[in-house]
């Protein structure tokens, strides 16, 4: 495992949650980092105070990544600021809402599209050409989920086919960017609880039985993909690309 202070990453919705945790976890690994927020600056001025303390670069910006300008802007603002870019979290996403085959509009199907893959097109595209130039090797590491793998519950067509979507992104993106040195690999969580997904969409009751259908009887926590994030990340040099670590606790096992 190569070692990551120094490493300059970039993580997109950095304000709680799965992205806040990595952002820490990438800190705490030596990393120099720019966090992306939309929503909040709480957690990432938290962040920027814990890596200067720590005598690391820090600095976060806001984008809506849907848009292509601001997204080119802020991935700017951040290789300039970092010195350019080798590791990048693609982890903003979202269900938007529950919604049941017959009820889904246009719009929405669009919104859906749009926060969880036309975000990642936007922010590794940007990327791209600081990635190839990481005179290391560079990684990318994106969020999928279980939902992309077994169709999740219902009510999450529209999200389950777009995080299932990602994984032939991370499969086929592994392809084309492998001779320039960029590994590229994703990360499918299962019930991770204590992050606004869940506590917005994921019932008490909900959660309780799925917590009895996974062999390890606990639902993970945004720590637990944190650490898997920051392995990915830290194999720049490696010869892991093109794959997906499952973090669900063995509730799908393929």
């Amino acid at each position: 495992m190569g070692q990551l202070k120094g490493k300059k990453a970039f993580v997109t919705g950095g304000e709680q949650g799965i992205g806040f945790h990595t952002a820490k976890q990438l800190i705490e690994s030596g990393c120099d980092i720019y966090i992306h927020y939309f929503t909040g600056t709480e957690g990432p001025e938290e962040l920027v105070k814990l890596a200067e303390e720590r005598g690391q670069l820090a600095k976060f910006g806001y984008a809506n990544l849907i848009n292509e300008t601001e997204t080119v802007a802020c991935i700017k603002d951040a290789a300039d600021f970092l010195g350019g870019i080798d590791i990048l979290v693609n982890n903003v996403g979202g269900i938007i809402a529950r919604k049941w085959l017959g009820e889904i509009e246009q719009d929405f199907w669009k919104t859906v599209i749009d926060v969880n893959m036309t975000t990642m097109l936007n922010v590794t595209q940007s990327a791209l050409p600081y990635l190839k130039q990481a005179p290391e090797g560079s990684s990318i590491i994106n969020l999928a989920s279980l939902a992309g793998r077994c169709g999740g519950h219902s009510g999450s067509l529209a999200y389950s086919t777009t995080k299932g979507a990602i994984l032939t992104w991370t499969r086929s993106l592994a392809a084309e960017l492998g001779e320039f040195g960029v590994r590229v690999n994703a990360v499918a969580p299962g019930l991770i609880l204590g992050t606004r997904f869940h506590d917005k969409h994921t019932t008490k009751s909900s959660a309780e039985a799925t917590v009895k259908s996974i062999p390890l009887a606990r639902a993970g926590n945004s720590e637990d993909i944190a650490r898997t994030i920051t392995f990915l990340a830290s194999e720049y040099d490696g010869f892991i690309s093109g794959a997906t670590i499952d973090i669900n606790g063995g509730a799908y096992r393929m």
